[in-house]
């Protein structure tokens, strides 16, 4: 006689602290003259770099996201063109400590414009293995509640696999608010930053093979 199969979903949830931040940083300029506005460019964003080196192994990564130069519409009665330019940065940030007073530094740069955080675990991150394993845990235990309903207890396993939405996803999300009333420009200004937990999801596939249910004989 073929053994008897039971079929199960196991899930498991967590909210962990994220890994890593992203925010990008865009410098602008404009000028009727396009080298001038390529040098504004190129001046601005030495600026930014200089400010995330001060930050050294805090960010991870940096990454140029777009440059843009382009004449824009000539209007009525105007001589020439405008010219406008920008050159926009990802930048990835590990330590949290720090970042606050980053962004403070890089927004009150001229002409700078600052969009973030965004908050993410890190990919690969062993936040999702442990959901995983929790979730195959879970549905170990509703598969011999099933068999000793039937007064039997688990033989061996046939198959694991992912189920719908396994792996979940990562929310991002922000709350900045000013931490302080300084001076433009001021060193010891920053934001107070609250870091959203991530929310992690797991869902598994589980079938097992139980031994004869006694409760048949009864």
């Amino acid at each position: 006689m073929d053994p008897t199969i039971v079929t199960v979903h196991g899930e498991a949830r967590r909210d962990v602290p994220p890994e890593q931040a992203v925010f990008s940083v865009t410098v602008t300029a404009k000028d009727r003259d396009k080298p001038s506005v390529v040098a504004r460019l190129t001046k601005r964003a030495a600026e930014v770099s200089e400010i995330l080196d001060r930050y050294g192994p805090a960010v991870e990564r940096r990454e140029t996201a777009g440059l843009h130069v382009y004449q824009e519409y000539r209007r009525r009665g105007e001589r020439s063109a405008m010219h406008s330019g920008s050159l926009t940065t990802t930048v990835t940030v590990r330590d949290f400590d720090s970042l606050g007073e980053l962004l403070a530094q890089l927004a009150s740069g001229d002409s700078v414009q600052v969009s973030g955080p965004w908050w993410r675990l890190r990919p690969g991150s062993r936040a999702g293995a442990d959901v995983r394993r929790e979730a195959v845990t879970d549905a170990l235990d509703r598969a011999r509640e099933y068999a000793a309903a039937v007064g039997s207890e688990l033989d061996r396993i046939v198959e694991i696999s992912d189920a719908d939405a396994a792996g979940g996803g990562y929310s991002m999300a922000m709350r900045v608010g000013a931490a302080g009333a300084g001076a433009e420009g001021d060193d010891s200004a920053a934001f107070e930053l609250d870091p959203r937990q991530q929310t992690v999801e797991a869902k598994v596939l589980l079938r097992v093979t139980i031994t004869d249910p006694t409760v048949l004989r009864a």
